[in-house]
């Protein structure tokens, strides 16, 4: 019986799964995408389709692609997306085969994030196993919160918007999601590929190195020792082998082995596209130095542009250092707080950062994904009430 109903709920997963991508190959077809792609909540300056057929134009035409300040994203960007810019199919509607690679990105981040709202119940399940708690959940029905998550994603409105707005953001999703994926099914190289290519192409998820560091150290989750003692005090005894294993080392130092391998690497390939021109130290200041001085103040949905517009410039180097840093010192409270839990611990730092980026947007790799990232909650949480009743919240809260 329990067979069939996971092969019933296989299989309507699945229907949704394919109606969420009939329904974003629908509104790819619409007149101009629906003009998304010009409205500056979907569209920023570092994830404008716009803003990268410029800088592929600017390149192809032997000049740097950062001239005229128009581009600021990444050259791998520019060398593995930007062929698509020019390429066009007779008959169909303009860059339809980019939009088609962000249709790919949401299906691939929906099973990512499936695989990892799997990974998560079974650690939860294992925790209540060593607390002698599973007899408690026998008799109750347990949904697979991977599927739900991967839903979650895929019906998001936000990630459709993005999805067909033509914007970078299902690109940066897609390796957010996969460094967390890497992080808690324990593959170290993916883990630190994600993570390298995620903060080359935003910046912002740097701060994921806090959460995976409790990933691969701990476990997606692992409740406090004190916890177990007092459970298995309370019967008066105690087995060692139900209490949680400590915190391990070993796989931090591949983790920081391997993102010294790929950022390498990353340098490597930019400085090669870049060679002709004036180096690492143009993209450098063209994308972090751009995202740390907000320079651009074009309409957006973000804190910073109604500030940075109002105040004098001789206040303006004070701002810039009181908002990056607000972002820095919620860090380590949150970890201390939040360590035993570290898929939570992500949700968190993404919300934060949601609301104080310099260019944010609806659909950005840190915006949408922390209404995406409530897959991630709800995995965390275990279907507790608290999960069941913040989702909504999350979904409108952007």
């Amino acid at each position: 019986m329990e067979k069939l109903k996971k092969k019933i709920g296989s299989i309507s997963f699945w229907k949704w799964v394919i109606a969420s991508i009939i329904f974003r190959l629908i509104l790819i077809y619409f007149p101009k995408n629906l003009n998304l792609s010009s409205r500056p909540e979907v569209s920023t300056p570092l994830t404008s389709f716009r803003r990268l057929a410029e800088g592929y134009w600017l390149k192809q035409s032997s000049m740097s692609p950062y001239a005229g300040s128009m581009y600021h994203g990444t050259p791998l960007l520019l060398s593995l997306l930007g062929p698509l810019t020019v390429k066009r199919i007779e008959g169909q509607p303009n860059h339809l085969l980019y939009s088609l690679v962000s249709v790919i990105a949401d299906v691939v981040s929906a099973m990512l994030i499936r695989a990892n709202g799997q990974n998560l119940q079974l650690a939860y399940l294992r925790t209540l196993g060593s607390l002698d708690l599973v007899k408690q959940i026998e008799g109750s029905e347990l949904h697979s919160s991977g599927d739900v998550a991967a839903l979650i994603y895929l019906c998001n409105p936000f990630t459709i918007v993005a999805c067909v707005g033509l914007s970078t953001s299902p690109i940066e999703n897609m390796v957010v999601i996969l460094c967390l994926y890497g992080a808690c099914s324990r593959l170290i190289p993916l883990a630190a590929f994600g993570w390298v290519i995620a903060t080359h192409l935003s910046l912002y998820p740097a701060i994921l190195i806090i959460p995976v560091i409790f990933l691969l150290g701990r476990g997606p989750d692992a409740p406090p020792r004190k916890l177990f003692l007092q459970r298995h005090q309370q019967k008066g005894r105690l087995n060692q082998s139900k209490l949680p294993p400590g915190f391990s080392w070993g796989p931090i130092i591949r983790f920081a082995f391997w993102s010294l391998v790929w950022s390498v690497y990353m340098l490597v390939l930019c400085g090669i596209s870049l060679k002709q021109f004036d180096g690492l130290w143009e993209m450098f200041k063209s994308t972090y130095g751009f995202i740390l001085t907000v320079e651009d103040l074009s309409p957006n949905i973000g804190v910073l542009r109604y500030i940075f517009a109002e105040v004098f410039e001789f206040f303006r180097n004070f701002f810039l250092i009181v908002f990056h840093f607000n972002i820095l010192f919620m860090i380590l409270p949150l970890a201390i707080r939040l360590h035993h839990r570290p898929c939570y611990l992500a949700f968190v730092y993404f919300a934060i950062c949601s609301m104080l980026k310099s260019y944010p947007s609806i659909c950005s790799s840190l915006s949408s994904s922390s209404a995406d990232m409530s897959g991630f909650l709800f995995s965390a949480l275990s279907c507790t009430t608290y999960g069941y009743g913040s989702l909504p919240f999350l979904m409108c809260n952007e």
